[in-house]
């Protein structure tokens, strides 16, 4: 159960989302709430504080405290994207080496990672385990793990799974280098050259990168901000286009936040098995919801093992670990052979030390902590957006992960929008590079990794200033 005071900050946070209190409105005195609800000052300062980290009241000297934000003062959702007419032949845009090369560099503040911040991971503990994993291991770790990965490594995986409703072994799971290795091992597994596979549009730039290596082609399939991939669209394009295989980002998608519906996903599930093909799901930001649960999986609803899941601890645990796996279902003993001619194993100790911190308990604590974080500076982020980028600007309002995906005015190009902004060391992702097509020009991606600092407020500021001067 919540804490008082988070039960206290929800009520007058509903009550700002519905304008019963407007921005501007002064709330009761920490006194006066207090008495009027029957608890403590402390509670009542803890609520006011955990509203006013997420940017809705602000407190005035000598005063108290007023609203300041409400979500109904948000930009406008971007829309679907137009369906296209053919496959395409990937050609990976060099832009895309341009954002990437600017992920590292400390003097870029960079709205490009779609990652944890460091501050943000439990170094220390990451640590403990590491060195228990060490002295637990024969020869200290040194030797090769099993193909199939690291046994209690797996065994707590499988646990995690009850949260989406999983019912599955540490039999079904197979460890990769990362979950772009295993959307590698998944396709490579379930496609040949010159097969058309579906994505969503937009779609991560390293799925293009993907494909190109394995000589797919691509469709992009219209994806909606808030639900994801259009369904209908897809049942139609799979026997036009001889689609082989799918791969789809179903929770909190990257780039554009959306997040598929049970139904939808139950739905998908059933169109793979109506076309008797796979579906590669990518679950990577699954673990990052803003709400109570987590949100469902497809492999939950698969029963044929037609579902190949795929998922990390890159973007909630230890980036730097690369410790991914899946669950590639009826393709399991293909994605082994691979696995074993691609790399033979994966890293001993990576895989050692988070089984070591999953079967600890202190996988769940960290999360809460992180999801409460990423929440407050989605929030942050979209208020500044707000104030500071032009009025036609539109912005996604995702439910977890790390990203906005922003439509701006057509007259804006938001590759030199980039080049611009990387004047000025600030890093954002240009949306071109989220498709093969020539379309999203206008449009960019911005993390919210990054925790909530005038730095950060600084640096959203002064690209709202380029994009005012671009529609000049």
């Amino acid at each position: 159960m919540d804490h008082l005071y988070l039960q206290v900050a929800e009520r007058i946070q509903a009550m700002i989302e519905k304008e019963v209190i407007r921005i501007g409105d002064k709330l009761p005195s920490v006194r006066s709430l207090s008495k009027e609800q029957g608890i403590s000052m402390s509670t009542v300062f803890q609520a006011y504080y955990h509203l006013e980290s997420k940017g809705y009241i602000e407190p005035r000297p000598k005063s108290g405290y007023y609203v300041r934000f409400s979500p109904r003062r948000l930009p406008e959702m971007p829309k679907s994207c137009r369906p296209v007419k053919k496959a395409t032949e990937v050609n990976v845009s060099d832009m895309i080496t341009e954002v990437f090369y600017h992920l590292s560099p400390d003097d870029v503040l960079r709205f490009s990672v779609a990652a944890p911040h460091e501050s943000q991971l439990p170094a220390a503990k990451l640590s403990k385990s590491l060195i228990q994993a060490m002295r637990s291991l024969p020869a200290n770790g040194t030797s090769y793990e099993n193909l199939q990965g690291n046994m209690n490594l797996r065994r707590q995986i499988a646990r995690l799974s009850l949260q989406w409703g999983g019912t599955i072994t540490e039999e079904d799971i197979v460890t990769t280098t990362g979950c772009m290795d295993a959307l590698t091992l998944c396709l490579s597994a379930t496609t040949q050259p010159g097969d058309v596979i579906a994505l969503e549009s937009p779609a991560y730039c390293g799925t293009f990168q993907l494909a190109e290596s394995l000589g797919l082609k691509v469709l992009e399939v219209p994806t909606n901000p808030v639900y994801g991939v259009d369904l209908e669209y897809l049942d139609k394009a799979i026997p036009k286009f001889k689609i082989k295989a799918c791969v789809f980002v179903t929770n909190f998608n990257n780039p554009i936040g959306s997040c598929m519906p049970d139904k939808n996903k139950r739905e998908l599930v059933r169109l793979m098995n109506k076309y008797d093909i796979p579906l590669i799901e990518d679950d990577i930001y699954g673990d990052t919801y803003f709400g109570k649960t987590r949100p469902s999986s497809c492999k939950q609803y698969d029963r044929t093992g037609n579902v190949l899941y795929c998922n990390s601890f890159s973007k909630s645990l230890a980036p730097g670990y690369r410790v991914g796996w899946t669950m590639p279902g009826k393709y399991k003993d293909k994605v082994l052979r691979l696995k074993l001619n691609h790399s033979v194993s994966s890293a001993t100790l990576p895989q050692a030390a988070i089984g070591h911190f999953l079967e600890n308990g202190r996988y769940e604590h960290h999360l809460r902590n992180i999801r409460t974080l990423l929440h407050t500076q989605c929030l942050r982020y979209q208020q500044a957006i707000a104030d500071y980028f032009p009025e036609d600007t539109c912005v996604t309002r995702p439910q977890g992960g790390y990203v906005l995906w922003l439509e701006l005015n057509q007259r804006v190009n938001t590759i030199e929008l980039y080049e611009q902004a990387m004047k000025r060391r600030i890093s954002f992702a240009p949306g071109r590079i989220f498709s093969l097509q020539d379309r999203y020009n206008n449009c960019l991606r911005i993390s919210f990794a990054n925790p909530w600092s005038k730095q950060v407020d600084d640096g959203l500021k002064t690209i709202g200033k380029l994009v005012h001067q671009a529609l000049r």
